[in-house]
């Protein structure tokens, strides 16, 4: 048999052996899936925290069960290590590093070129690698292709197989996890999708094949380039509908009553998560060298990266309504995640909401269920979650609804507070007529 051959027959027999390589939100998932599927799975992070956590059959994402991660390393189906020298031993290798932003806006590859030097050392014939990490498109092609294959002398959709299949992690959810979300595959040449489809749908209902490693690149960004025009669309037309003296929240829901053409998406304090703040700025750096400027991405992005200033413009309004300089006043700020029920802080609007109130002088805490202790990286700041909600919720001026997490008592804290800033619509209907709220 040939390469391909062998090896799509050891990925469909399960006896193929799986490395992960990332361990966080995407890549634990990733490796409890495949182990559920019959796999044995080989972790590879370095931070040992991690690796200490699974070891002791603990899970540190609340999007995965400790019992799943405890039953999968008892039956040896998953561990996790430190040593990149274990990828000799594998046969398939998933890379689901980080691709954050610089403060300059470029895309930081950082996570990705370290994972692939290390992979670069072990490589051998029979292999397939799978990149997952969002990135610009040309990535999988322009970067790991001549490290993991060329620098080898190992030719690839012969000797090895390199695709591309964009995570579509969305912490928190249930209805759609790791396991049933189609996931799209493009390889570098048509062998390299035939093998990574072979083995991805061992462990996951629905693979969608694409022509491309770059097909697939893009079909991640154009997701989250939509949902982030709109969301940048909503947020200006909030707004718009302050100037007018119109309920935004009103007009989004009589928008929606409409069965068709219409899809809802709504107003906040900014983008939080990895995907919608970072993913189209990826896009649009790529295409700079194009001398194609992504006008409607950059637009967007604007838009939404001055959201958290506008929420603390309100804020600074509502309390001088109120006869209060925004300056040495006490504020609250409810919520540190980025979206609500999760522990997630990654580029919350939060973290810039409370900035702002400190530089310009309020006394700030915070609380979050979820999140006892924040630290703004860029800024240096730290803080942790206040312990009595309601007493810091009377003791403040204002009150700032930044994350809506359900456990809240929405009703008794607008009681209890002397001024609420809601940017989420937490309060709905308990705001109208009270003049104690106002809404983003």
């Amino acid at each position: 048999m040939s390469v391909k051959e062998t090896l799509v027959k050891k990925l469909k027999d399960k006896n193929a052996k799986v490395a992960i390589l990332g361990l966080g939100y995407v890549g634990l998932p990733l490796a409890v899936v495949f182990g559920e599927a019959g796999f044995q799975v080989t972790g590879i992070d370095p931070d040992k925290r991690k690796i200490a956590a699974l070891a002791e059959g603990k899970s540190y994402i609340p999007d995965v069960k400790t019992e799943t991660v405890e039953k999968l390393v008892k039956s040896g189906r998953l561990n996790a290590t430190a040593d990149f020298s274990v990828l000799k031993e594998m046969d398939a290798v998933s890379i689901c590093v980080p691709t954050p932003l610089r403060q300059t806006g470029d895309p930081d590859m950082s996570y990705i070129i370290s994972a692939m030097d290390e992979l670069a050392k072990y490589m051998h014939k029979g292999m397939v690698v799978v990149l997952e990490s969002t990135t610009y498109p040309g990535t999988t092609r322009e970067l790991l292709l001549p490290k993991l294959g060329e620098e080898n002398h190992l030719a690839v959709g012969e000797d090895w197989f390199l695709a591309f299949s964009p995570e579509r992690v969305d912490p928190g959810r249930e209805d759609f996890t790791t396991i049933n979300t189609p996931k799209v595959m493009g390889g570098i040449t048509e062998a390299c999708g035939e093998v990574a489809a072979a083995w991805y749908e061992g462990a996951i209902k629905t693979v969608h094949r694409v022509s491309s490693a770059e097909a697939a690149e893009m079909s991640k960004l154009l997701e989250n380039t939509f949902r982030m025009i709109n969301i940048g669309l909503v947020n200006e037309l909030a707004i718009m509908c302050e100037r007018l003296g119109v309920d935004v929240w009103e007009v989004i829901d009589a928008a929606a009553t409409k069965p068709f053409g219409f899809m809802k998406f709504t107003p906040g304090p900014g983008l939080g998560g990895h995907c919608i703040p970072i993913d189209p700025l990826y896009l649009s750096w790529k295409m700079k060298s194009f001398n194609y400027n992504a006008r409607f991405i950059e637009l967007a992005s604007e838009i939404n990266t001055n959201m958290p200033r506008y929420v603390v413009s309100r804020v600074m309004e509502g309390l001088n309504q109120r006869g209060k300089p925004l300056k040495g006043s006490k504020v609250l700020a409810l919520g540190a995640a980025y979206k609500p029920d999760i522990d997630d802080v990654r580029e919350s609007p939060s973290l810039d909401v409370i900035g702002l109130l400190r530089k310009k002088g309020a006394a700030v805490e915070y609380h979050d269920p979820y999140i006892p202790h924040i630290h703004h990286e860029y800024d240096g700041w730290q803080m942790d979650s206040v312990t009595d909600l309601m007493k810091s919720v009377r003791e403040a001026d204002a009150v700032v609804i930044v994350t809506n997490h359900k456990v809240y008592d929405y009703a008794a804290i607008v009681e209890n507070a002397k001024f609420v800033f809601d940017a989420r619509n937490a309060t709905g209907k308990i705001a109208k007529g009270n003049p104690k709220v106002e809404r983003l």
